[in-house]
């Protein structure tokens, strides 16, 4: 198996570490954002990625940073969201933002739905021994694990891009 399947088998696999990381702690932690950005520097090269190609790739990833910033500062999105949409944003590349934004939105709106439900649900009725994280979960002053979403739309996007089609040619 050649570097690049292997690199290409760590994106989702840190994608799916940080939705559950989200989940169970609320928190996605800054060091896998920053082996997104370190996987990406590594593979796009390896996979053909011209020098402008991989530079609009970073410029999508820092518009989308400058973006989740200010979402940060205005209360909407936790810092964790923001680095991860931003890291996501670079593996796809400007041709894919839209449908990520699209994705994000649709993916975290049923998130959303699905966890207002989920507190609707009298405690009571919880099984013996819950896990703390469900229960966490449960109280309504806790937040929505938004970066489940955010991994999601990332992956759903992610064949699309060149940058696949370019690692499996």
């Amino acid at each position: 198996m050649s570097i690049a399947y292997l690199m290409l088998l760590a994106f989702p696999a840190a994608m799916i570490l940080a939705a559950l990381s989200d989940l169970f702690t609320m928190t996605i932690p800054n060091r896998i954002s920053l082996v997104l950005f370190a996987l990406f520097l590594v593979i796009a090269p390896i996979a053909g990625l011209s020098l402008e190609e991989t530079l609009m790739h970073l410029a999508a990833g820092f518009a989308v940073l400058v973006l989740g910033i200010i979402l940060f500062a205005t209360g909407t999105f936790g810092g964790g969201d923001a680095k991860l949409m931003a890291a996501g944003a670079l593996w796809l590349g400007i041709g894919q933002i839209v449908p990520y934004f699209a994705y994000i939105t649709i993916l975290g709106g049923v998130l959303a739905v699905a966890i207002l439900l989920y507190r609707r649900i009298p405690e009571m009725l919880f099984p013996p021994l819950v896990p703390v994280w469900a229960t966490r979960l449960h109280q309504r002053d806790c937040g929505i694990p938004y970066g489940i979403a955010i991994s999601a739309a990332t992956l759903i996007a992610f064949p699309s891009t060149k940058l696949y089609a370019l690692i499996l040619a």
